[in-house]
């Protein structure tokens, strides 16, 4: 585990899922990861994003943010139900990635963002495939409810449908708020819990956009389902999002 230098992450999700963001915030950074190959050369990020949009996306490729290269995330584009070359590539990564001998290229930890602004199809064929067929063998997997203040719109329109006042009322409808997000909670744990290879665990951001966005629940969680303690101990070291989990993990050594 000494030889270990740097955190890996997958994240995976739709697009516009909110993951750059959450990546910026996890890393305490406003800027755009700088980008490098498999052979650690740095790629142009125009370049980068010319190809994203006509379809093209590399799973292979690293992302680094400069306020914090201890973290080393993989982006994995959101694949449709039918996407079967998409979705082989992204499942031969995670198998070689999970078990690589080069343990510096190994993953630690999968996430995997379902955003709130799509309530109506959290769990579509697509995240189906993915937990029935991707056995990502000790590499835990984390589901993010992402962009989870989008519900609150849902809660004022139903408080209106109710017939409340909403001037004034906004303890109301933050409450309001709270039981939509924990009904599509259970919702997406009911749903992943019964596939093959379910999740590991549960996370709701809300208000990444806002650099002041609070992240710490995501690292709790991370540091939590790491089933070594080397790597929970490089996670703590690296994460800069939380002064108590360093603190609670220190208390428990």
């Amino acid at each position: 585990m000494k030889n270990i230098k740097r955190f890996r992450i997958l994240v995976m999700g739709r697009a516009n899922a909110g993951k750059t963001t959450i990546l910026q915030r996890v890393c305490n950074s406003t800027e755009k990861p700088e980008i490098f190959d498999g052979e650690g050369n740095k790629i142009d990020g125009a370049v980068v994003q010319g190809t994203s949009t006509r379809g093209y996306h590399n799973i292979e490729n690293e992302l680094m943010f400069k306020s914090n290269p201890g973290f080393v995330f993989h982006d994995s584009c959101g694949f449709e139900a039918g996407a079967a070359e998409e979705f082989d590539q992204m499942k031969d990564f995670v198998i070689d990635r999970a078990a690589t001998v080069r343990v510096n290229e190994r993953i630690h930890v999968i996430w995997f963002c379902i955003p709130m602004t799509e309530n109506c199809r959290t769990v579509t064929a697509a995240e189906q495939k993915f937990f029935n067929q991707c056995d990502t063998g000790h590499v835990p997997v984390i589901v993010l409810l992402t962009k989870a203040d989008a519900l609150s719109l849902d809660a004022f329109q139903e408080l209106e449908d109710e017939g409340w006042e909403i001037e004034g009322a906004q303890e109301k409808i933050v409450e309001k708020e709270r039981e939509l997000l924990e009904k599509w909670l259970a919702h997406i744990k009911h749903e992943l819990g019964r596939c093959k290879f379910p999740p590991k665990g549960y996370v709701s951001l809300q208000r990444m956009d806002q650099e002041s966005a609070d992240c710490s629940s995501l690292m709790q969680c991370t540091a939590n389902i790491l089933n070594e303690e080397g790597l929970q101990r490089l996670l703590i070291s690296t994460q800069q999002s939380s002064i108590a989990l360093c603190v609670q993990y220190a208390v428990h050594q």
